[in-house]
Parts: structure tokens; sequence; C-alpha cells
């Protein structure tokens, strides 16, 4: 029987119960009913799909991910999205491992804990890679998004497109970080991603790997001195409460590939999978324009709330992570690195 282990584990997390008839294979975790779809009257057999992702109810990314929700809904009598936010079922390195073993039908997760089963996609979040967001968005959505999640699909994860988790800056507790030295000693909170580590480690930080539902408590019990985050999980998180300082680093735009367990894509009619590939790339451009509206009121916000904000200059950061691209070109092959660089080039 499919997905008993992500039932159980939904089960303990939130008091939810589930009938004895969801099955695997073939139907796809789906009730077993039939109603109409959008295949010219023919009917298709209801499906569930079951969404995982980390950020609180508050957060612009549930937002989003119930605008993709909505969307699948209205555009198929045949599709539900079961919507599961705030790591109710796992950390992000976890829900992405759901989906390789077909045990969780879709999730969104930072670009870096992809890298777990291949590290492509993790080059987006090279530091200081892009511009800005729009020519991050013209990279993704090209040629180069598609080289990066293909080779995903050998350990069953397919990439529909790619939400925005925005670019990142530092908060701590201790001072204002103007240069790369002002980072020295402090403990940094980083997701489970070896760029991110690196960068940080890079910049002379304390890189210190952390659940993000673990990271607020790490915070206020002085766990870690600071963390690394977009505006918009630093300011849904409340990390405000616990953090002095906010330094606009801008280190690494960091993507969120929306992922599905293509065992469980294979299993949906056409007329399924066009409704949930519309919905996943109208969606993800939806959070991407909502995440760079909102960026001024988060920091007006912010500031409000008792943060004292920095922007330092960004070459002396950009020259010290110049040894991230040193290894990783060991990681990725200079064959890809050339891809990478013409793509960004050409999306300038």
């Amino acid at each position: 029987m499919k997905k008993n282990r992500l039932y159980a584990g939904i089960a303990a997390a939130v008091g939810l119960t589930f009938a004895a008839g969801c099955s695997g294979g073939s139907e796809s975790g789906g009730s077993g009913e039939t109603s109409g779809g959008n295949g010219g009257g023919s009917s298709e057999e209801s499906v569930t799909i079951e969404f995982g992702h980390g950020a609180a109810e508050s957060n612009l990314r549930h937002e989003a991910v119930m605008e993709f929700k909505s969307m699948v809904e209205e555009n198929s009598d045949s599709l539900t999205v079961e919507v599961y936010p705030n790591e109710q079922v796992g950390s992000e390195s976890e829900m992405i491992e759901n989906v390789s073993l077909n045990d969780l039908d879709m999730a969104l997760a930072g670009a870096g804990i992809f890298t777990q089963y291949n590290d492509l996609i993790g080059a987006s979040a090279l530091p200081y890679l892009f511009d800005g967001y729009e020519h991050a968005w013209s990279v993704l959505d090209g040629p180069m998004g598609d080289r990066m999640a293909e080779p995903l699909l050998e350990d069953n994860i397919r990439i529909l497109s790619y939400f925005e988790n925005g670019i990142r800056h530092i908060t701590n507790s201790q001072r204002p970080i103007e240069t790369p030295d002002d980072l020295d000693g402090l403990s940094i909170r980083t997701p489970e991603a070896d760029v991110s580590i690196d960068t940080l480690d890079a910049l002379g930080a304390n890189a210190t790997p952390m659940a993000f539902g673990e990271l607020y408590l790490g915070l206020q019990q002085g766990t870690v001195d600071g963390q690394e985050n977009p505006l918009a999980n630093i300011h849904a998180a409340s990390f405000y409460e616990v953090q002095d300082y906010l330094s606009l680093t801008g280190h690494q735009y960091n993507a969120l590939p929306l992922a599905i367990s293509d065992e469980f894509w294979q299993s949906l009619s056409g007329d399924q999978q066009e409704v949930v590939q519309q919905a996943a790339s109208d969606a993800s451009q939806y959070h991407r324009d909502a995440n760079q509206e909102n960026e001024e009121q988060l920091l007006t916000d912010l500031e409000e709330q008792g943060m004292e904000i920095n922007e330092p200059e960004k070459e002396p950061f950009r020259e010290a992570t110049q040894s991230v691209y040193d290894k990783y070109e060991d990681v990725y092959g200079s064959e890809f690195m050339d891809e990478l660089q013409q793509a960004v080039e050409d999306a300038r």
C-alpha cells in the first residue's frame, strides 16, 4: 500500500486519519472514484495530490502553493490538492527524499536540498551568480533550468517549475556585517545544502547546518549566532524577535524547485498533467512577483520591529566567495560551468 510511512507521519503531526482505501501504483493515492475531467467528457479517476513544504502559513510561499491548489482544482474535476505546510511531513530534505521514494507526491525545497541526488541543480545557488531577480528567472526558465533539473529524473524527481525563495541576507545577534571579516567567529545557520555551507565558510563564518523548523529556538537559545535567509522567511518566522542585525549581503539567489514524483506524474492522464504543469508555471510566477513586490514593505516592517539594517559593499563578499567557484568547477565539470556562465551572460 502506497504512502503508509507518510500517512503515519501526518497522523502523528496533525492528528489526521486517512481512509484505508488509499492505494498506490497506477492509482496514485486516489480514491478510486471517477469524475468528469477535462478530457472532452471522458471519465478520469479522482486523484488527491499530497503537497508538502517547509514554510509557515504566513509566508508568501504558502500563499503561492495555495494558488497552485486553487488553479489545479478550478481547472480539473478529478484533481484535489492537500497542502501540508510548516514541515508537517518532514524537513525539506525528508520531503524530497519521500518524493524520490514516491511516498509524497509533491514538495517545494531550496535548490541545494536536491544536491543529495545530483549536484547540477545546486549551481543556481552559486554566490553572486545573478544580477537580480529578473536575470535569475531568465536563466532558470530557459534551457539551463532544464539542464540542471534533468538528471534528477534518475531518482524519480521531476521539476515542474522554479518557485522563488529569494535573495539571501544575513542576520545575527552580535554586530552589523560590513565586511567578510565581521563574520569571523560567528556561527551562522545554513540549510543542509553544500553550496550554502561552502559559501558561508568562504565568507569566514562558522556555517552550521540546521533544519528550518529548529532555527528559531536555536537563535533564541544561542545555539547559533545568526542565520541567512530571504527577507520573506526572516519576516514570516519572526526572527526579528531573536536577532538584532540584518545585513543585506545578497550573497545567493535561492530558487525553489517544485518537485513531483515522476512515478506519480506518469500515472496522471495527459489532461491532468497539462493542468498540473500550467498551474505550476503560473503559481511560480505568482510567487516571484509577490515576493519582489513585497520586499520594500518587509524591510520597513523589520526595521520597525527593531532590527538594525545595513547594506554592505558587495565586492569584498564577491571576491571572498571566488573559492566556491573553484571548488564547484571540480564538482560540476568545466564544460557545465562554461555552459552556465554563457547562459548567465546571454541573459544579461
